[in-house]
């Protein structure tokens, strides 16, 4: 058992909405099939059995008007062992309100997707978000590379990860999957080694032992994070298949545990 861990990737739904979401999920492309029920009390009995002290619960606005409802609910469920990031639609006319709202609610961070909220993370008429992001210190975990409920058009990979960190690079911003899901032979090409935050979720599943550990040797150990993706990956089975990499008890600990404490201290 794990002593403490934190989980920088999960979802969750309210308990009303949790049922419908999962299924609606399910039901695209990719058959991803959840392991759990998409609740918080679902996600907490997840952490308990993994050894895990603390999950980032991060939302995805699909459109504008949701936000009001995202972040009630965000402010609903945070706690010591639930860090809710909070989103907004990247082409909502108030996205620029919408950040200092996280912000002032006493909230860590925020997540955008790019598949599910249409757009490239590059793309120019961005700029002021991520500007205000950037000014704002919240964290911005971002999803990055393919996605499995889409065609494989990139959006969010690597050269666009570097390009947006050398106009913003004050810019808290963790990626996702390893720094691109299935596109892994470009996180290698471009980003392995540079001083950019990466969490692993959704990653190992589709990895050999091999392939896992060159890019978790590989990239500075400051810069790693631990992450599922739950519930779309069993959090016990993702924490004991890192820890059969054998990365060495400093490396296991920075990536499960110190990292994450020190960007959501």
């Amino acid at each position: 058992m794990v002593p403490k861990a934190v989980d920088f990737h999960t979802h969750a739904f309210p308990d009303g909405l949790a049922a419908k979401a999962l299924s609606t999920l399910e039901a695209q492309p990719g058959n991803a099939r959840a392991v759990l029920d998409g609740t918080i009390g679902g996600l907490l009995r997840s952490m308990d059995e993994a050894g895990i002290q603390t999950s980032v619960v991060a939302c995805i606005a699909t459109r504008p008007e949701q936000f009001p409802a995202i972040l009630k609910w965000c402010k609903a469920i945070a706690s010591d062992r639930i860090v809710p990031f909070p989103s907004f639609h990247p082409f909502d006319p108030e996205a620029l309100q919408r950040i200092d709202a996280v912000r002032e609610a006493g909230l860590k961070g925020i997540k955008l997707h790019p598949y599910y909220q249409g757009f490239e993370m590059d793309d120019p008429r961005l700029l002021p978000v991520y500007e205000r992001l950037q000014d704002s210190g919240l964290l911005h975990l971002s999803h990055t590379g393919f996605d499995t409920a889409f065609p494989r058009v990139r959006k969010c990979d690597a050269v666009r990860i570097l390009r947006l960190l050398d106009r913003f690079p004050r810019l808290r911003l963790v990626t996702s999957h390893m720094g691109g899901w299935m596109d892994w032979a470009e996180t290698r090409k471009h980003l392995l080694g540079r001083p950019i935050y990466m969490e692993i979720s959704y990653s190992m599943e589709f990895m050999t032992d091999a392939e896992a550990r060159e890019i978790l040797l590989g990239h500075p150990k400051e810069y790693l994070l631990f992450g599922t993706d739950s519930p779309w990956s069993s959090q016990k089975a993702a924490v004991d298949r890192l820890l059969s990499l054998g990365l060495g008890p400093e490396r296991e600990a920075a990536l499960l545990w110190g990292n994450a404490r020190r960007l959501l201290e």
